[in-house]
């Protein structure tokens, strides 16, 4: 599975580095985080890791295969 995470604002690259396993672009006063998620705990986990670093998620979705 791959997903797309959105948050809010732009994200350093040193923030960047927390999430080695998605890659990320910066558009529109937004940074997107994508990549592949291996099960629902690692989906979870993502989001955690968001909260904790005070990242404000905008959007989540599952991208098309």
């Amino acid at each position: 599975m791959r997903y797309e995470i959105r948050v809010d604002g732009h994200i350093s690259e040193t923030l960047a580095q927390a999430f080695p396993e998605l890659d990320h672009v910066v558009m529109s006063g937004e940074t997107v985080l994508f990549g592949p998620v291996v099960d629902e705990a690692h989906l979870y986990g993502l989001l955690a890791r968001c909260q904790s670093l005070g990242l404000r998620v905008l959007e989540m979705r599952r991208l098309p295969e």
